[in-house]
């Protein structure tokens, strides 16, 4: 059987996550992992071409370790669908090493805290990042739509950008000079919603 390594989804702005949390159990919708801490790893390879031709090489340590690879995707509506091959690894710092071995480096981290729930044919995960909250759904994309009408989401602004490229746009329009999207670097900072958007400008 061919594994299907389209990924498709939408990506919400929402502050306020725990009006979110209350209408997933009003409508029925299964929480499959509970809040935990991610810390990721994006690398690069020697010739820092990978983040220039939207290319992802990711590690990420959770509950357990994942190694992803994702292609850059089109986006239509705010629903972005792209390739993306993810595997399970038994040890972080181990995997560390080969990526190294075969001349990837660390290009940046970034983190956050994030909840997973499972509706119908679709995940819902609830992301706090350091710069703000996001919901990402993932599935078809006229489940998706429905499940964002469900929630009443619909005046959420859908960010087509992956979080490393919303961290590009905050860096660029509020003038930091910061490499990773990590919550020390963004404590008692307030971001707001427009900072995400190219070209946005700020005094």
């Amino acid at each position: 059987m061919t594994q299907d390594y389209t990924e498709t989804e939408v990506k919400l702005y929402v502050p306020y996550l725990e009006i979110v949390q209350t209408r997933l159990d009003r409508i029925g919708a299964r929480m499959t992992a509970p809040r935990v801490y991610e810390r990721n790893v994006r690398y690069e390879n020697a010739e820092k071409t990978l983040t220039a031709q939207g290319i992802v090489v990711r590690l990420r340590r959770d509950s357990r370790v994942r190694l992803t690879y994702k292609a850059d995707g089109d986006s239509q509506d705010g629903i972005t669908s792209r390739y993306e091959a993810e595997v399970d690894v038994s040890d972080f710092e181990t995997m560390e090493t080969i990526l190294g071995k075969l001349g990837y480096f660390p290009h940046m981290v970034y983190e956050k805290y994030r909840t997973t729930y499972e509706f119908e044919d679709a995940e819902i995960v609830l992301d706090e990042l350091p710069y703000g909250n996001f919901i990402e759904i993932e599935g078809e994309r006229a489940g998706i739509e429905a499940i964002i009408k469900r929630l009443q989401l619909g005046d959420a602004p859908r960010m087509s950008g992956s979080y490393v490229t919303l961290f590009d746009a905050v860096r660029k329009n509020l003038k930091l000079e910061i490499n990773d999207l990590t919550f020390a670097n963004f404590a008692g900072m307030d971001v707001p919603e427009s900072a995400f958007h190219t070209g946005a400008t700020h005094s």
